[in-house]
């Protein structure tokens, strides 16, 4: 049987249960609710901040607004320019997180006045790490992140360590044998901006300078693990406005993040052991009467010489479904690049 005749799978777009939730939770909340979740291999990035402003647009200005976060984390920079438009249309914001909200998520979250959590509901550290071009390759031939803290704690080790044969020896002698010099730059850098977006994603509705520069420091450096589980009472103690998430709200956003992890289930067919066709959802952005994701379209080929996989018709893309007036179902590409 060729590829063509093999028929490629695809992820099931629940947008009738979806909404159903939404609104049940803006009836609750008495307030729109915007819905931002992330499969495990999707993440925040720039081009989240375009979708929701096509998202915010159709809301228009409020008073008040509720951002239901899932993600295990992206780019912080995207994190504060997400903050940064929210604050351009609701004077107060409030976070509902009943589950994952990790490394840039927390920065996300971090920028509203409020963060309710439910019981399964856990903040990470945002110290950062970065996957450069000259990164070490892992197994599979892919360049790994390499994270500041990693960095700094071999050092540590090293000078603690050292014999005395070691001890004029220049650790970065042998680090850089292993990680480029270049990325240990960039990666010193991105924590210093890290720190920074911190503070002013947290300027955005505080006012204590001392208290600011405390919760960014805390989030960057305390941490022994960039997945350590912030929950409600770390939170608490950091200085974060957060409350108790009411029952009804916690089963509610369990049940919209179960449908969306069912949309986001990855669709793959294998037409022999070096080609294949990939179909995912990776991000999802939704308010009431309008949902827009990110699909992962694309073939796959194995390099067997590189040891790599390589993409081929790549029809990945954003894609939004909305209801136009008289109730219809209208669904377009969204073209963003």
């Amino acid at each position: 049987m060729s590829n063509d005749e093999i028929k490629v799978k695809e992820p099931p777009v629940l947008f009738d249960k979806t909404q159903a939730i939404i609104q049940e939770l803006s009836t609750i909340f008495n307030a729109p609710i915007i819905a931002y979740w992330n499969s495990y291999r999707g993440g925040v990035c720039h081009n989240d901040v375009i979708v929701l402003y096509d998202i915010l647009e159709k809301i228009g200005k409020q008073e008040k607004i509720y951002l239901f976060i899932n993600s295990g984390g992206g780019n912080g920079s995207s994190s504060s320019r997400i903050i940064n438009l929210l604050r351009q249309y609701a004077k107060n914001i409030t976070a509902l997180v009943p589950l994952e909200c990790a490394s840039a998520a927390t920065m996300l979250a971090i920028g509203a006045d409020e963060i309710q959590m439910g019981p399964l509901a856990f903040l990470t550290a945002v110290d950062t790490s970065l996957t450069h071009d000259l990164s070490p390759l892992d197994r599979d031939n892919n360049r790994v992140s390499v994270s500041l803290d990693e960095l700094n704690r071999i050092v540590k080790l090293w000078e603690e360590h050292a014999t005395k044969n070691d001890v004029n020896t220049n650790p970065y002698q042998h680090l850089f044998q292993h990680v480029h010099p270049l990325v240990i730059g960039a990666v010193d850098r991105a924590e210093s901006l890290s720190i920074m977006l911190c503070e002013e994603i947290l300027t955005t509705h505080m006012s204590d300078k001392e208290k600011i520069q405390k919760i960014a420091n805390t989030l960057n450096s305390k941490y022994p693990s960039h997945a350590y589980p912030i929950l409600y009472d770390e939170a608490k103690k950091i200085g974060l406005n957060v409350t108790r998430m009411s029952k009804d709200v916690n089963t509610l956003l369990l049940d919209l993040h179960r449908t969306y992890s069912e949309m986001g289930q990855k669709a793959t067919v294998d037409y022999d052991e070096k080609n294949s066709h990939s179909n995912e959802i990776l991000n999802i952005h939704e308010s009431e009467g309008k949902q827009i994701f990110y699909q992962n379209d694309k073939d796959w080929f194995y390099r067997a010489e590189e040891r790599r996989w390589i993409t081929l018709n790549d029809n990945s893309s954003w894609r939004k479904i909305e209801k136009n007036e008289k109730g219809k179902l209208i669904k377009s590409i969204l073209h963003l690049e």
